[in-house]
């Protein structure tokens, strides 16, 4: 036990901690540089993670924004030659620029409804099924997020074969005959939209799922007791509360869904046929890979970052206002 001895009137008039042997206990070593060390402590555990974000994302970013201002060819021994904007005023001018830029706002819009819509329908149905079977029929649609580009792009492509494919033969079936939808200019883009909507949907209806989970199920029941069907709890309860969920699917579905087609694209359709089913990042590999142009592709690179990077300010700040919280 400490006492307090309290200290002359006339030198101060704060009193005097000291211990049972009449000692005043001893301050900690270090003064202020040990107390700068341990406000240091918690800025050490996020450094590796803050050098490799540096090293792999800004970096790359500041070297491709150097390209974009220059010309070169992807071969070490050819000079990089400064142009200034010219790049820049290149792809602004290109046709296939407005094709890929009209085809990935038709690709966000469908994924929208693929990746939002359905996997929030599918969810709300899941709530009915219990136990084990839940748990199923929740696994089941997300399996096939877990299955690999490669190997979808292989097996729809089975599927839609002109000859002895599952889905022309049924189509043939009910007279309605599908020809090669993957070089067909009407309906390559469909293709990609059913084969990454397909393995996109379980990441939709994870989150929503999570998203449920998280809301107390004693609003449901209060509402019931005072007189509210199971649609009005569901429009004006479930659905307020889940929108902090939908709000963040939406804007991973506008930011990500041309990177989610990318690959499908690449493996399915290359693009065509005659730019039917290109998008931005299809047109930024085959500015850099195909035709060997750094600058060209880094320009439109960088065009490209601050328009979703723009969208995604926006949508940040608009998500406050949409979403409904928890509190």
């Amino acid at each position: 036990m400490f006492t307090e001895v309290p200290g002359p009137a006339a030198v101060s008039s704060k009193t005097l901690v000291v211990g049972p042997d009449g000692l005043a206990p001893e301050r900690p070593a270090g003064g202020r540089r040990a107390r700068a060390a341990r406000r240091l402590v918690p800025y050490l555990y996020v450094l590796p993670a803050v050098i490799l974000l540096l090293v792999w994302t800004y970096w790359p970013l500041v070297q491709t924004a150097g390209l974009s201002f220059q010309d070169w060819n992807l071969i070490p021994t050819k000079p990089k030659v400064f142009v200034g904007v010219a790049k820049y005023a290149k792809v602004l001018s290109l046709p296939e620029l407005h094709q890929a830029l009209t085809n990935t706002v038709l690709y966000i819009v469908a994924f929208l409804g693929i990746s939002v819509a359905l996997p929030l329908a599918f969810a709300l149905l899941s709530r009915k099924v219990q136990g084990k079977a839940r748990t199923f029929y929740q696994a089941l649609i997300f399996v096939p997020f877990l299955v690999t580009p490669v190997a979808t792009s292989a097996v729809w492509r089975w599927l839609f074969a002109p000859e002895g494919g599952t889905i022309p033969a049924i189509a043939a079936t009910l007279g309605m005959p599908l020809g090669n939808v993957f070089r067909d200019p009407d309906s390559s883009m469909m293709s990609v939209i059913v084969i990454v909507g397909w393995q996109m949907l379980g990441f939709g209806v994870l989150v929503v799922s999570a998203g449920l989970a998280g809301i107390s199920p004693d609003y449901a029941a209060a509402a019931s007791i005072d007189g509210a069907n199971q649609r009005q709890i569901t429009w004006r309860i479930v659905l307020p509360l889940l929108s902090p969920s939908l709000v963040f699917l939406a804007l991973m579905t506008i930011l990500l869904s041309a990177q989610w087609t990318y690959p499908i694209i690449d493996l399915v359709t290359q693009g065509g046929p005659g730019n039917s089913s290109t998008n931005i990042y299809y047109l930024l590999y085959q500015f850099g890979f195909r035709n060997f142009d750094a600058g060209l592709s880094s320009a439109a690179g960088m065009l490209f970052f601050v328009g979703f990077g723009l969208v995604a300010l926006v949508f940040v700040e608009l998500s406050e206002k949409l979403s409904f919280h928890d509190n």
